[in-house]
């Protein structure tokens, strides 16, 4: 028996063009889904070779974060203190005395307890010193330092060119034709105090004779106050200048501003020199302050630390 293959017959158009959808869908739904998982998979890290530099970005993401930087030197700084009790005080600190013995008479006619400050090495140091002491009154060593701006300070300057060993030698000649000195104040020494080596080094011979010092700022970066301080020296600083200016009104106002000052504060140091412009205006001013209740007080009475 003859078998009779059957004639192999075509699926309908419809039907392949329906079958030719499904399986392009289906490779277009295989190839979205592979495109996804790869492109949700990290980026490998970048391969900068062995001895190539990695562009800046990628430094930047491996830069350890900066160290924190050193505290800096420890400083004191002076805050107005509370109201002392009583009466205001103020302390008249008269400056670059030493060329003048006549000049201790006139500030002796005011009348008032005054800080005597004496710079060591002028023509007439030795008989100021000597009267001083006889009036047994309070003074002070004018220690005169390096200035920042070329000024001189005068004979026997501490200099910032100076060891600290030789710092220490100029302020005790300085001390040495002061004999009897309280304590210290800078005579100009905007370069020396705003340099804490070489202020210590000065500040350690007062520490060591058992002295205060009064820190007359003569500039803003002082460090006096604050390493006298922590030295353990007593101190104190300079709040009002009665004559950077020397003109009666100028003076004049300088010491209302003191006045101020002193009723803020409870007490106020100022620094004066012995201008006859600066004693006309202190003979009536004192008068008038100690008629509205200022005392009048040396320097001694108004230091920290002591």
């Amino acid at each position: 028996m003859t078998s009779r293959r059957r004639p192999f017959r075509r699926a309908p158009l419809a039907r392949r063009s329906k079958l030719a959808l499904a399986v392009a869908a289906g490779v277009l739904f295989a190839a979205g889904l592979y495109l996804g998982v790869q492109f949700a998979k990290p980026p490998p890290p970048p391969d900068f070779g062995a001895s190539a530099p990695a562009p800046a970005s990628a430094e930047l993401a491996t830069v350890e974060a900066p160290a924190v930087p050193a505290p800096a030197p420890f400083e004191i700084r002076r805050q107005p203190p509370p109201a002392l009790g009583g009466r205001p005080k103020i302390a008249l600190i008269i400056d670059d005395l030493g060329r003048s013995v006549a000049d201790l008479d006139a500030l002796a006619r005011l009348d008032v307890p005054l800080t005597y400050s004496v710079l060591p090495f002028e023509s007439h140091t030795s008989e100021v010193v000597a009267a001083l002491s006889r009036r047994r009154v309070e003074y002070l060593l004018h220690l005169p330092m390096e200035a920042k701006g070329g000024a001189n300070p005068g004979p026997g300057a501490l200099l910032l060119a100076m060891s600290p060993e030789e710092l220490r030698d100029a302020t005790r000649r300085a001390l040495g034709a002061v004999p009897g000195a309280m304590g210290v104040n800078n005579h100009m020494g905007s370069g020396i105090s705003a340099e804490r080596d070489a202020i210590t080094a000065v500040l350690s011979v007062v520490a060591e004779e058992k002295l205060y010092y009064v820190d007359s700022r003569t500039s803003a970066d002082t460090l006096g106050y604050s390493v006298a301080r922590q030295l353990g020296v007593p101190a104190a600083e300079r709040q009002v200048f009665l004559d950077a200016a020397i003109e009666r009104e100028a003076i004049h106002e300088q010491f209302d501003r003191l006045l101020d000052v002193a009723r803020r504060r409870g007490g106020a140091i100022a620094i004066a020199h012995p201008h006859q412009e600066t004693l006309d205006v202190l003979a009536a001013a004192i008068r008038e302050a100690r008629d509205e209740g200022f005392e009048f007080v040396t320097a001694s009475a108004l230091l920290d630390g002591a």
